[in-house]
C-alpha cells in the first residue's frame, strides 16, 4: 500500500512539472515572437517597408496629409507609436507626406457633382466624403457646401469633402383636382403656378357639360414637381 501511494504521489510531480514546462514553453513562445515597433517618422515608405519587414511587421500606408515638417514621400505619422510591443506579422499603419502645399482649394459651390469632381481633381486634390440633404431653392445634386472652404491655403489633408443637394431636390407640389372645371380656367391656374398644359382630348360621355374636364393626369393628390406637364380629357 505504501509503495503505491508513493508511485501515486510521484505520478502527481511529475505532472505538475510537466504542465509548469509547458507553460513556461508557451509563454517564451508568445514572447519570442513579440517585437518593438520601430520609428519611421521621417523615412522614405520604402525605408519603413524595409524596416517593418525585418521585424516581421506588415506596413500600410493609409492616408496622406500636406506637411511643412517632413518633405513629399516622407512618413509624417504612425500606428502604434514606435516602441510598442506587438506580435510579428502585426500591420503598422502610416499616413505619408505630400510636402508643403501647393494649390489653393476650388471653389465648387453651385457645380455639379461631376464638374466639382473634374476641378478638384485639376488641382492634384481629391474628394473626401460625399452627403446629400434636401436644400430648397439648390438645383438638384449640385455642391451647397464643401470642407476645406474656397481657396483655403492650410489645409491639412489633400481630401475636400462636399455636401450636395438631394438629387431629388426639386420644389413639389400636390397636383389639385380639375374635374367638373372647364378647359380654360384650369389652363391659366396651371400657367399661373408655374405648370404646363399637355395633351387635351375630347372624348364623348353621356352626362355632364360640353367643355368640363373629365378626367386628369396626373390625378388629383399626386405629388409633381414643379414645370410638370398636366394633360386633361374634356367633355366634347
Amino acid at each position: 500500500m505504501l509503495r503505491l501511494v508513493r508511485f501515486f504521489l510521484l505520478g502527481l510531480v511529475l505532472l505538475a512539472v510537466s504542465i509548469t514546462s509547458a507553460l513556461l514553453a508557451m509563454r517564451f513562445a508568445i514572447h519570442g515572437r513579440e517585437v518593438r515597433v520601430p520609428r519611421l517618422q521621417g523615412l522614405t515608405s520604402s525605408e519603413a517597408e524595409r524596416l517593418t519587414s525585418n521585424e516581421g511587421l506588415i506596413l500600410t500606408v493609409e492616408n496622406h496629409f500636406y506637411s511643412t515638417d517632413y518633405p513629399e514621400g516622407r512618413i509624417v505619422s504612425q500606428s502604434p507609436r514606435p516602441g510598442i510591443k506587438v506580435r510579428r506579422g502585426w500591420r503598422v499603419r502610416v499616413a505619408e507626406s505630400l510636402g508643403s502645399q501647393r494649390n489653393s482649394v476650388p471653389g465648387v459651390l453651385g457645380q455639379s457633382q461631376r464638374v466639382a469632381e473634374m476641378n478638384i481633381a485639376t488641382r492634384g486634390q481629391k474628394v473626401g466624403v460625399v452627403a446629400a440633404m434636401r436644400f430648397p431653392g439648390a438645383q438638384p445634386s449640385t455642391v451647397i457646401a464643401q470642407s476645406p472652404a474656397p481657396e483655403t491655403r492650410n489645409a491639412v489633408s489633400p481630401r475636400i469633402s462636399l455636401l450636395l443637394s438631394d438629387p431629388d431636390n426639386a420644389q413639389q407640389y400636390v397636383m389639385p383636382g380639375f374635374i367638373g372645371h372647364p378647359l380654360g380656367s384650369a389652363k391659366t391656374t396651371l400657367e399661373h403656378a408655374g405648370f404646363t398644359l399637355g395633351r387635351v382630348d375630347l372624348v364623348e360621355t353621356t352626362s355632364g357639360v360640353s367643355g368640363l374636364i373629365v378626367r386628369q393626369f396626373p390625378p388629383s393628390g399626386q405629388k409633381i414637381a414643379a414645370g410638370s406637364s398636366i394633360s386633361f380629357e374634356v367633355k366634347k
